[in-house]
């Protein structure tokens, strides 16, 4: 499809998703392939790290597209009524309304999953993948296999467990269906079957996801194109000065890699 010229100041949009729910967007045109910014948990798209790449696709002229999950940031709904479904279901609509032709899928945290789920519905479609800090399956590896059964049990009994936060003053509610849908959206208890290029970076201090985690990820993927960037001192958000200049030069390099006038 084509963007509308109303959308070429990269303005904040919203699009109105099947499901009922408003989702925030911001559509920056430009040249592909096209990058689509997929957002941690909880998190929204005015963070420090999507706010690098899209400076980075101002300057470039490249193509990015960013937007909130519903129940995060600027879009509707509630927090604690999403799924992973759900915001795969956010992210498809997303991609399908305002991503035409090849996309690269960059993912942050919880992201890094939802962009697993978009390569294995359009596969066609999502050419490479970006993952930052990579959390794949953590409500199922990093949630539940981590609670005690005091916790377990006021999730399967309460429906909703209020998790204290390092990133907010509000606790995180953990839901029952959140962690049910999850097991319905597993992706590394088999092969992943993407064969494109993945570029993986990923921090030693991450207290959030173990750096051995993105290395069982890594195993998992069936792609050979795999770089792994591991850095002594990046935490779970990796948005120092050096960890975002990382970040926008494996861009640029994957960017060029996949332009076909190269």
């Amino acid at each position: 499809m084509c963007i509308p010229a109303w959308l070429m100041a990269n303005d904040l949009t919203f699009i109105k998703h099947e499901g009922g729910e408003k989702l925030a967007c911001r559509v920056r045109p430009g040249k592909g392939p096209k990058v689509l910014w997929l957002g941690g948990f909880r998190s929204d798209m005015n963070g420090t790290k999507a706010e690098a790449v899209d400076d980075w696709a101002r300057k470039t002229g490249r193509a990015f597209v960013r937007f909130d999950y519903s129940g995060h940031g600027l879009s509707s709904g509630k927090f604690e009524n999403g799924t992973i479904s759900n915001w795969r279901d956010d992210a498809l609509c997303v991609l399908d309304e305002y991503c035409p032709g090849d996309v690269i899928a960059l993912g942050s945290s919880m992201g890094a999953w939802i962009a697993l789920l978009l390569a294995k519905a359009r596969p066609a479609r999502i050419k490479a993948l970006v993952l930052v800090a990579p959390a794949p399956d953590f409500t199922e590896k990093l949630m539940w296999q981590g609670f005690d059964q005091d916790t377990r049990r006021l999730i399967v009994e309460h429906g909703v467990y209020y998790e204290p936060s390092d990133y907010s003053d509000e606790p995180t509610p953990i839901t029952r269906a959140l962690i049910e849908d999850g097991r319905k959206n597993l992706v590394m208890d088999e092969p992943i079957a993407f064969e494109g290029p993945v570029r993986i970076l990923q921090g030693v201090q991450d207290g959030s996801v173990p750096w051995s985690f993105a290395l069982e990820l890594m195993g998992c993927l069936q792609s050979q194109d795999i770089v792994f960037s591991l850095s002594k001192s990046g935490d779970h958000s990796l948005s120092a000065p050096e960890d975002l200049a990382r970040l926008t030069m494996t861009l640029d390099l994957l960017c060029t890699q996949m332009d076909p006038r190269t």
